[in-house]
């Protein structure tokens, strides 16, 4: 066999064998496939589509190209969340404490941000001395001491996603439902998970904008976590505009870190209710209640009694962080900032949100990247103060932009100021935060 062949039956629409995809995936962890074979390969799966046996054959092959970890030592219910990505996205920092506080192990693999969507890896470096990269022996004594763990992708886990990954980003072949699934997939079941809860972003900010295709995207995945065995939902969930108020590595952070402490704004209660959902979902499902309703409830506790908190404080203190942000947010904040107020122009009622637009400003105020090996200035973003469906007048604040300097921020700013449609009537309904629940 040679990857020749096996592009060239993708190409004219052939179903690829295990054998072919077994081939190849191995061949590009070892690095026996050169790139341009490679990426021509993924714009052929991505032309041609792949069926539901390649799919998963992708998924366990690239799950297999690296070391799958084993957390059986630690006796509790090994649960993670996935998000799709999306502008203000920021649910991971307080989805974790709270499903740890309630007797769930969360031993979370998380990314980086890419083009208008934020990681959780910059989120969490955005505190002083936080360390994303671990050992795997490191990473296991932090699961078992607190009860979750954050960290990046290692070398030894799932290593073909990394390499395929980088090469779809290049190759814009990163939009294809069966490599979204390979890729999302190998990563978690290659964590040892007995439950996973999914959130499917659809609307202006999110990575599949049409609900249509979102929804068709968390069905795959479903089926594809239990055929692995494990037990899998997802919540179709807006992202039509930011989620809560920052966008924004540090503001981001802030504005969890005051969730945890019970700091709760009109602007940022959707992230909190969206977050407590999650991690009910994961008490549920991972087996520590039965019932979604009693876990909500477990789970709402944990937030009002300040114990999601405390374990959020030891989680930051055991990978090195400054444990004092929990005492004191405002620590994520640089005073240095110069902060620009951004007007409506009109007065009205605010119809759409361009989210991608506002994410991609403050991308460019340098709170994002193009390239996975750029760096971000994580104090940088924007905090929002208008949501859709909300009545303005003009010159009212829709946000403020925190950058650099002023000059640095009025291109940003006249960008964030245009992704706000305004109209003399209230011709939409502020948008449903869960949409829809796919389950097995």
């Amino acid at each position: 066999m040679n990857p020749r062949d096996v592009i060239r039956r993708k190409r004219d629409g052939n179903e690829l064998s295990r054998d072919d995809i077994a081939f190849f995936v191995r061949g590009v962890t070892r690095g026996e496939i050169a790139d341009y074979q490679t990426s021509a390969l993924l714009m052929a799966m991505f032309m041609k589509g792949m069926s539901e046996a390649e799919t998963e054959a992708l998924t366990e092959e690239m799950l297999r190209s690296g070391e799958v970890l084993d957390f059986s030592p630690i006796p509790l219910p090994k649960a993670d969340k996935h998000s799709t990505g999306g502008v203000g996205d920021k649910t991971s920092l307080v989805v974790a404490p709270l499903a740890a506080s309630c007797g769930v192990c969360v031993p979370m693999v998380s990314g980086r941000g890419l083009g208008h969507s934020g990681g959780t890896l910059d989120k969490l470096e955005a505190i002083p001395g936080f360390r994303v990269s671990l050992p795997l022996a490191e990473f296991h004594a932090v699961l078992e001491r607190v009860g979750f763990a954050m960290i990046g992708q290692t070398e030894s886990l799932a290593p073909a996603d990394r390499k395929l990954y980088a090469l779809r980003d290049a190759t814009e072949t990163v939009e294809s439902i069966p490599l979204i699934i390979a890729s999302i997939m190998s990563k978690k079941m290659a964590a040892g998970l007995d439950a996973l809860v999914l959130d499917v972003k659809t609307g202006s900010g999110a990575f599949m904008p049409d609900e249509a295709c979102a929804r068709e995207l968390a069905r795959s995945l479903v089926a594809t976590g239990t055929r692995f065995g494990v037990r899998t939902e997802a919540l179709i969930t807006d992202m039509s505009q930011p989620l809560g108020r920052a966008v924004g590595n540090a503001l981001e952070t802030l504005e969890c870190v005051e969730l945890l402490r019970g700091e709760v704004s009109e602007m940022t209660r959707p992230t909190l209710d969206l977050s407590i959902e999650l991690a009910a979902r994961m008490v549920a499902l991972s087996g520590v209640e039965a019932m979604l309703d009693v876990a909500r409830v477990r789970v709402r506790r944990a937030l009002e009694t300040g114990a999601a908190l405390e374990r959020f404080r030891a989680c930051v203190e055991a990978q090195g962080g400054d444990a004092r942000v929990c005492d004191e947010p405002a620590r994520l904040f640089d005073p240095k900032l110069e902060e620009v107020r951004i007007e409506s122009p009109r007065g009205g009622f605010i119809t759409c949100i361009d989210a991608a637009e506002i994410g991609r400003a403050v991308a460019a105020l340098g709170g994002g990247r193009t390239r996975i090996e750029d760096v971000i200035d994580p104090a940088v973003g924007f905090l929002a103060n208008a949501k859709i469906g909300d009545e303005v007048k003009a010159g009212a604040t829709l946000g403020l932009l925190y950058c650099r300097g002023q000059s640095a921020g009025s291109q940003p700013a006249a960008r964030i100021q245009a992704a706000y449609e305004i109209e003399d009537q209230r011709t939409v309904d502020p948008p449903k935060l869960i949409k829809e629940v796919i389950t097995a």
